[in-house]
C-alpha cells in the first residue's frame, strides 16, 4: 500500500513539475513574442518620426518657388500634426500616415509646375530622402505585421492560450491599409 502511495505521488510530483515547467516556457515564449511586437513598433514608430522632421524642410523648399500654393503647405502640414497624437492608436498613427502620404505627393506633384523647382538640389535631396524612408518604413511594416502574426498565433493556440489568457496577453492589431490607399490611380493626359 505504501508503495502504491509513493508512486502516486511520485506521478503527482512529475505532473505537477511538467505543468510548471510548461507553463514557464509559455509564459517566457508569449512574453518573447510580444517584445518583438514592441520592437517592430518602435521601430516603425522611429520612422515616423524622422519622416515627420523631415517635411518641414521640404515644405520650405517648396515654399520658395511655389508660394501661392498655400492651400497645398496648409494640407501636408495638418496631416503631419495629425500624425503625432498621443492618444493615437497605431492604426490610427498608420492612417494619419497614409494620410500624409497623400499630400506629400500633392506636394511633390508641384515640382512639374515649377522647373525652378524640379531642378533645386536640397528638393530633390528631400525628395530621395522621403521615398528611401517610405521604402524602409513598407519594410518595417511587413517586419511588424509577420511579427504580430506569430505572437497572435501563441496567444490563440492550445494550450498556450491558457497562459495567454491567465496572463492577459492581448492580441495585436496587424497593420493595415486604408481603403482609400487601394484604390486604383487615375492618370490622365
Amino acid at each position: 500500500m505504501t508503495t502504491i502511495l509513493v508512486i502516486l505521488l511520485g506521478v503527482i510530483i512529475v505532473g505537477v513539475v511538467g505543468v510548471g515547467i510548461f507553463w514557464f516556457s509559455s509564459y517566457n515564449r508569449l512574453v518573447k513574442y510580444r517584445m518583438w511586437a514592441e520592437e517592430s513598433w518602435a521601430q516603425i514608430d522611429n520612422m515616423l518620426k524622422q519622416r515627420y522632421d523631415m517635411i518641414p524642410n521640404l515644405v520650405e523648399t517648396v515654399k520658395g518657388y511655389a508660394s501661392h500654393e498655400q492651400e497645398t503647405f496648409t494640407q501636408v502640414i495638418e496631416a503631419r500634426n495629425k500624425m503625432t497624437s498621443s492618444d493615437a492608436t497605431r492604426n490610427e498613427q498608420v492612417h494619419a500616415n497614409n494620410e500624409l502620404e497623400g499630400t506629400l505627393n500633392r506636394l511633390f506633384a508641384l515640382r512639374e509646375d515649377y522647373p525652378d523647382l524640379k531642378a533645386n538640389e536640397n528638393f530633390l535631396r528631400l525628395q530621395e530622402e522621403l521615398t528611401a524612408m517610405e521604402n524602409k518604413l513598407a519594410y518595417a511594416r511587413q517586419s511588424y505585421n509577420s511579427t504580430v502574426r506569430d505572437y497572435n498565433i501563441a496567444v490563440q493556440s492550445i494550450p498556450t492560450n491558457f497562459v495567454a489568457g491567465v496572463h492577459n496577453f492581448m492580441q495585436y492589431e496587424m497593420l493595415e491599409t486604408p481603403e482609400e490607399a487601394r484604390q486604383n490611380v487615375q492618370v490622365q493626359f
